[in-house]
């Protein structure tokens, strides 16, 4: 099978960025079940880019045409998983898409794996301060699926973490929970980059219980990153 002919097929799919990651670079990850990585070798990481205008409504909070539009995006991201499967799997090999957002340990707000550390392993982008995935072209203001696979791909590369000095997620976040420490490549445990009950508890607890907010979000770091910014400088 065609690696780059599948990433084509992905973004025709409805993708805006689909890249490959090698599963051995994601051995050991903690998954739902323990075995789910058991029998592929890659996975297809796909990313959508949220609206920017929509994006600039947050300000210390989450409003509800964010709400609204990060509930579409998923419903998107999943078909494009499900057709990025079916292409999969007419060409003989096996494929599992994964859904976009669907919580099974809701006290440890763990998924079947982390979308995020997929597509860091894929190259979409490096793991930010706020434990985002921060990609070059769109920052954190992306949402993202994978799709397992046995298929014989070729992986693309992790990018190198850009994120340097910068402390703007960690003096936005309203929860105080972004410790502001950077890493290499990515974090021993989500625990190293983050207060995380703190944030837990705020999007939980306080956001969702907002005014026309079901949702458990709230996206001050995506809007604040500079890297979602530089796309509209040069846009304008």
């Amino acid at each position: 099978m065609n690696s780059e002919e599948l990433k084509k097929f992905a973004v025709e799919a409805g993708a805006t960025r689909a890249r490959i990651a090698d599963l051995d670079r994601l051995r050991g990850i903690e998954t739902m079940p323990p075995d789910l990585l058991d029998g592929f070798r890659c996975a297809v990481s796909m990313a959508i880019a949220l609206s920017d205008s929509i994006i600039e409504t947050i300000t210390d909070r989450p409003t509800p045409i964010y709400a609204s539009h990060y509930s579409r995006v998923n419903a998107l991201l999943d078909e494009a998983a499900l057709r990025v499967s079916r292409y999969i799997e007419e060409r003989g090999a096996r494929a599992m898409p994964l859904p976009a957002s669907q919580v099974l340990d809701a006290e440890r707000n763990l998924s079947f794996l982390s979308h995020k550390a997929v597509a860091v392993a894929a190259g979409i982008g490096w793991q930010g301060k706020s434990l985002l995935t921060v990609s070059p072209d769109f920052g954190p203001r992306i949402r993202l699926v994978t799709v397992l696979t046995d298929a014989d791909l070729v992986p693309d590369e992790p990018l190198r973490n850009r994120c340097g000095g910068c402390t703007k997620c960690t003096d936005a976040c309203p929860a105080g929970a972004i410790k502001n420490v950077n890493t290499d490549s990515h974090y021993a445990s989500r625990d190293e980059a983050l207060h995380f009950e703190r944030c837990l508890h705020h999007v939980r607890d306080v956001c969702a219980s907002m005014e026309n907010i079901k949702s458990s979000i709230c996206g001050v770091c995506i809007k604040v990153c500079p890297w979602g910014a530089k796309k509209r400088a040069k846009a304008a």
